[in-house]
């Protein structure tokens, strides 16, 4: 069997894991999220920094995506800033409470927090703070990366939590320690990583699941099209004043 067949024969047994096992809080965070765009709010969403960033990108300004997602892509926690820095900066305690700060929430808002390890300060950081603010705390990552890795681990927000052990809903991707999956013959270290994979899929499902609610409500919420199809672009417009000046980055 040839190392790509292997690969996805362990993308697929690793997705199916999650939905069986994950499925349940998925919907319970979907009726959550429904509920606040049913309400015309947006819903925050923010990673610990590094390649976790690319699963805020998933779920903002997306074909098939929701429009009310309000992203939170700092710029010092992005590798086009430097690899090195970013992971430093991830790891920087009270840096997250600055981007809590210059990115205000309400009592009563949803925060989607994605971190596969789990354990990374900064985004510990941006979940107490959210915590602090009445924010209700939805985390995709993995519990057992976090519980696994030891307490002294140099990523470690300062209280040694796990972000699972803060969020109230946990969305487990189910991330190993080490996150790639693949054994290479004479090859010391494993290749071939599992969280991307692992994170789009649970924020796909989510999007699905909260779209699906809103659709029994009989509310068709606004969804993103993509751009480069026949009509992309007359239909996104349609939304774009509702949101201008409300998501930062958009």
């Amino acid at each position: 069997m040839s190392l790509s067949r292997q690969y996805l024969d362990k993308i697929t047994s690793h997705l199916e894991a999650i939905h069986d096992d994950v499925n349940e809080n998925i919907l319970k965070a979907a009726n959550l999220l429904a509920d606040q765009i049913a309400e015309d709010k947006l819903i925050h969403v923010a990673a610990s920094g590094g390649h976790s960033n690319l699963a805020t990108q998933e779920i903002f300004f997306r074909a098939g995506g929701l429009m009310h997602i309000n992203p939170i892509m700092d710029e010092g926690t992005l590798l086009t800033n430097g690899a090195l820095r970013s992971m430093a900066i991830e790891r920087l305690p009270d840096y997250g409470k600055i981007v809590s700060a210059n990115n205000p929430m309400n009592a009563g808002d949803v925060m989607v927090l994605i971190n596969a390890y789990g354990i990374n300060a900064a985004v510990l950081d941006l979940a107490i703070e959210a915590k602090k603010k009445g924010v209700t705390v939805i985390a995709v990552t993995s519990i057992q990366h976090a519980e696994e890795t030891p307490k002294d681990h140099p990523a470690r927000h300062p209280t040694k939590q796990n972000l699972a052990d803060v969020a109230d809903i946990t969305l487990d991707c189910k991330v190993q320690v080490g996150d790639a999956v693949m054994e290479v013959e004479g090859i010391t270290q494993k290749v071939a990583a599992m969280s991307t994979f692992a994170n789009s899929f649970i924020l796909n499902c989510l999007v699905m699941e909260t779209v699906n609610i809103l659709g029994t409500r009989g509310i068709e919420p606004p969804i993103w099209k993509s751009g480069n199809a026949t009509g992309g672009d007359a239909w996104n417009n349609q939304f774009i004043d509702r949101f201008r000046g409300r998501i930062r980055l958009l």
